[in-house]
């Protein structure tokens, strides 16, 4: 079992590396938008020793350039929200890595519109009562079934790219 902060995630994963591990989103905020997470649980990024540290964004790019060429992407928005002051709910190290297009992308007229809603996303999981409660921008939260779906056909790419 692999937790993100004290939530099991087991079920969304998609990738592993010896220090790191990558799942589908809840709520993903576009098509493809995944977490890279370090296997041991810490608040802040300056709490990882330096191969957690390396191993994590070591990840963040093999699970990025997967996750890009799966969506058709142009290119990714990669961010880490580094401490509740930053926006950052759940108190472990976490990585979004969101698919991006020039066209057809959700955030294409206002690019920077993606971090608000990437803070938003964030606080709905922190405060997360009941496991698929609807969110007012209309984002309903998958099933488990629906994320380890999603987990498998990612997995199974990492071998075909």
């Amino acid at each position: 079992m692999l937790l993100f902060s004290t939530i099991d995630v087991s079920r969304q994963i998609f990738f592993r590396s010896g220090l790191s591990f990558a799942i589908v989103n809840l709520k993903p905020i576009v098509p493809g938008h995944v977490l890279v997470i370090p296997n041991r649980v810490v608040p802040r990024l300056a709490d990882l020793k330096e191969d957690e540290l390396s191993s994590l964004f070591s990840a963040v790019q093999t699970v990025g350039k997967v996750v890009e060429k799966a969506y058709g992407a142009d290119g990714l928005t990669i961010a880490c929200q580094d401490g509740s002051a930053a926006g950052q709910s759940i108190p472990h190290v976490h990585i979004h890595v969101l698919p991006r297009k020039f066209l057809g992308d959700r955030f294409q007229h206002a690019n920077d519109d993606v971090y608000p809603a990437i803070e938003q996303s964030e606080g709905e999981l922190g405060r997360r009562v009941q496991p698929f409660q609807v969110d007012n921008e209309g984002r309903p939260p998958r099933s488990a079934e629906e994320m380890e779906t999603e987990a498998k056909w990612l997995s199974d790419l990492f071998q075909k790219f």
